[in-house]
């Protein structure tokens, strides 16, 4: 099977849980005997990065930058796109896949989320089937954002999910298949095309085992915070806890300490008890044993791969139910679930005052992982199928 990937940003290093998906998935496609070809953005030549990737796929990295902000606000307020699509409009993409397919038959060629689909159009030319993997349903995210905003902002989110709604519902019903990571987001697609889309559902492959930072982290308890790197889901959570959720933790645990790891734009909402710590070259860093993950979502599509990360590398979590979805959890048992910050506090409370608690959550999660999260089970049904599209191509 050969399998062409077209990606918005390379999956090394994997500081985020988009990467950290990509990277996961080509690994396991490659332990089952399936080296994709990835072509992706890189905004300077990274040849260990290349390097790392060589040992899962074919990497194609390709000079790139994103459009501003501003420069790309202005296009959407002129035009019908969704600012986050035109953002990720990158001809260098499309010019690459172009290349490949001229001189390579690839069977299907995979979307790496609805931003990468415009750079696949060469490969459609030709007649390779699209499959569209899709980490979220991003229109939701947009209507649960202007939902909690006010004026102008609100109507700003508020187009902005009608038009990712509307390019979702044209990709799925348009590619040959949809891989959502969930049902909820399987339903979410279909509901979105109706009848036209073929959406599958294909959990996200990952390890049940991973070490534990080797370094402990202070802090009686020692709690986790990842920051929002600009990702408005991650900002609106790390301000609430920031604001609410960390004064009510130190008002009951006065020895705990935050570590916020990759802070964004709240920076001047941390306070007393707050570590501050870059994003962290190898994640392990940020999963010390003892500590203890919180994830405050309350917008939230798709699924954190943080949580699965924190099961493998036994760490407890702390999370609201929006941050657990698409996951299976069942509260108190994998992990345990909060929706005010006196529950959160509460939470880490209880996590603190009994150890075989967390131990028990950890060893639910891994559990869960080995059933639902394996990669040789992610590749079988992935290539299942991506095989079924190429035959049908044929």
């Amino acid at each position: 099977m050969k399998l062409l990937w077209v990606a918005t940003k390379s999956p090394w290093p994997p500081l985020d849980g988009g990467r950290r998906l990509l990277a996961e998935s080509l690994s396991a496609l490659a332990g089952a005997g399936v080296r994709a070809t990835l072509v992706a953005p890189a905004e300077t030549s990274d040849a260990a990065a290349a390097e790392t990737l060589a040992a899962w796929c074919e990497p194609r990295l390709v000079a790139a930058r994103l459009a501003g902000r501003v420069a790309t606000g202005v296009r959407a307020l002129a035009g019908s796109e969704p600012a986050a699509l035109l953002r990720h409009r990158w001809p260098a993409l499309a010019r690459e896949v172009e290349d490949l397919v001229a001189g390579t038959r690839f069977d299907v060629v995979v979307a790496e989320q609805l931003h990468a689909l415009a750079a696949t159009a060469p490969a459609r030319a030709r007649g390779v089937p699209v499959l569209l993997r899709a980490q979220n349903v991003e229109s939701d995210l947009w209507r649960a954002a202007a939902a909690r905003a006010r004026g102008l902002r609100a109507n700003a989110l508020a187009r902005e999910a009608r038009r990712m709604a509307e390019r979702e519902a044209e990709a799925a019903a348009g590619c040959a298949a949809v891989v959502a990571l969930s049902t909820e987001d399987a339903a979410g697609f279909a509901r979105l095309a109706g009848a036209h889309a073929r959406v599958a559902v294909v959990p996200p492959p990952f390890p049940s085992r991973l070490a534990a930072g080797s370094e402990p982290l202070a802090g009686a308890p020692a709690l986790v915070l990842f920051g929002s790197a600009g990702w408005l889901p991650n900002a609106d959570a790390e301000r609430w806890c920031l604001e609410a959720i960390w004064p009510a933790i130190r008002a009951r645990l006065p020895a705990a300490r935050l570590h916020r790891f990759g802070g964004g734009s709240a920076a001047e909402l941390a306070g007393a008890g707050v570590t501050e710590h870059a994003a962290p070259a190898e994640s392990a860093t940020a999963f010390a044993a003892g500590s203890i993950l919180l994830l405050p979502l309350r917008l939230a599509s798709g699924v954190r791969l943080r949580l699965l990360e924190a099961w493998a590398r036994g760490v407890p979590v702390v999370a609201t139910p929006a941050a657990a979805s698409g996951l299976g959890v069942e509260p108190g048992r994998q992990a345990l679930l909060a929706e005010t910050p006196e529950e959160f506090a509460a939470a880490v409370e209880r996590l603190a005052a009994e150890p075989e608690l967390a131990a028990r959550l950890v060893a639910a999660g891994r559990e869960r992982l080995e059933r639902e999260h394996a990669p040789a089970r992610f590749a079988a049904r992935f290539l299942e199928i991506a095989g079924a599209l190429a035959d049908g191509s044929r």
